[in-house]
């Protein structure tokens, strides 16, 4: 498979919470890079193609919009870069 991600993601093992439409999600992220995450949600469901993803080590805040999805993980690009 041909590898179309700009930047290198780097493996990573960080709580995180999904919020958007009212709600809140604890999931993990998997991998990161500055431009995107591979998340993985507690059980396979559905995700609004744009959220907020904010990581519990640095709070910091991320506008996600939805890439791809596979079971309970899924890809997204950063949007406030």
């Amino acid at each position: 498979m041909t590898e179309r991600r700009k930047l290198e993601r780097i493996d990573v093992d960080e709580v995180a919470y999904i919020s958007g439409d009212g709600a809140s999600l604890r999931c993990r992220v998997v991998n990161m890079s500055d431009q995107g995450a591979a998340i993985e949600l507690p059980s396979k469901r559905y995700v609004t193609p744009t959220f907020k993803l904010m990581l519990e080590k640095d709070r910091i805040i991320r506008s996600c919009r939805l890439i791809w999805s596979s079971d309970n993980l899924i890809g997204v690009a950063f949007e406030d870069l």
